[in-house]
């Protein structure tokens, strides 16, 4: 009888708890035993570990988070340490492991994969720029939190004729950004990817008063140069040249913590499944990801080597459809 490890590890996404559902019910299906890993590759070292059965992910599809908790462990970056997690995960008797988590993630699911170990890595994070997939889980449920805040705020922007600055999250990726703009009708969008004159935002937001806008919405990636603080100051000082007044509202960790929609939840558990069907087909250091509709596999080696870049023409049309 083989017996897995499943883990989340990294920022928390809503889906996550989908996908471990998948992976346990796939796999006891198949006669194996699945070992839950609290706290991420942290909780690996530690050996919080739990014996996962079918009731145990019971009731969990619609929650967001993760049952098993996660966590960044840099203490997991140290070569040492990655010795004794494959020491722990034999004392264990886990003869395969499934990742559940974003960059930093699959970049500890690779490592762990070149000494030797069969990993396979499901990609989960709001930023969705995790090379190997089209979209990862919680993308869609983050989007759609963006959204009504949006749809809220530009309520209460036409009320007063304000310009509203609405911040959300990415790190470095302004995916979520770009697309919340695109679907919120934004004036205008700041992004990580792109250099941004604080003065050409200016002019968009001038621009707009000077059609007769009731309003004006700029959003902005948290990792771009100028974020919503150091826009918010730019702007503090012309704010005379704008004409609109100006608010500013960051949307923060609220995007993370929803209950998955739809789309993420059916997406964690296509994941999921797919990642037992490697394992079970010894197709294993790959991670599972989507292309155009369908379901494929990325080497590690590539998603810890390459970076994932925004669509150019969703640019350019973020671009005409400002105007």
């Amino acid at each position: 009888m083989k017996r897995i490890g499943v883990l989340t590890s990294g920022g928390d996404a809503p889906g996550m708890n989908a996908a471990i559902r998948a992976v346990v019910r796939m796999a006891l299906s198949r006669g194996w035993d699945v070992t839950g890993i609290r706290h991420g590759f942290g909780g690996l070292l530690n050996g919080d570990v739990r014996p996962l059965g079918s009731r145990d992910v019971g009731e969990i599809m619609q929650r967001g988070g993760t049952m098993l908790g996660s966590a960044r462990s840099p203490e997991y970056d140290a070569p040492d340490a990655r010795e004794r997690a494959l020491d722990r995960l034999r004392t264990e008797r886990i003869q395969a492991l499934i990742v559940i988590g974003g960059n930093g993630s699959q970049a500890g699911a690779h490592a762990l994969s070149c000494m030797g170990f069969p990993v396979v890595g499901i990609p989960s994070t709001i930023d969705n720029d995790v090379y190997g997939s089209d979209m990862t889980i919680g993308v869609d449920t983050a989007l759609n939190v963006a959204l009504e805040a949006i749809d809220r705020l530009k309520t209460t922007a036409s009320s007063h004729r304000r310009a509203f600055l609405i911040e959300v999250m990415g790190r470095e990726s302004g995916y979520l950004a770009l697309m919340a703009a695109v679907a919120g009708g934004a004036e205008a969008v700041v992004l990580p990817e792109r250099k941004t004159d604080p003065e050409d935002v200016a002019l968009q937001i001038r621009e707009a008063w000077e059609r007769g806008k009731a309003h004006a919405l700029i959003v902005v990636a948290q990792g771009a140069m100028y974020n919503a603080a150091k826009l918010t100051e730019y702007f503090d000082q012309h704010r005379e040249r704008m004409g609109f007044d100006l608010r500013s509202t960051t949307l923060g960790y609220v995007q993370r913590g929803s209950d998955p929609t739809y789309a993420d939840r059916m997406l964690a558990t296509r994941f999921g499944a797919a990642a037992v069907d490697c394992v079970a087909e010894g197709h294993c250091g790959v991670l599972v990801g989507l292309k155009g509709a369908s379901l494929s596999t990325t080497e590690l080696s590539e998603v810890a080597t390459h970076r994932k870049t925004l669509d150019s023409e969703m640019l350019a049309l973020a671009e005409v459809l400002a105007t």
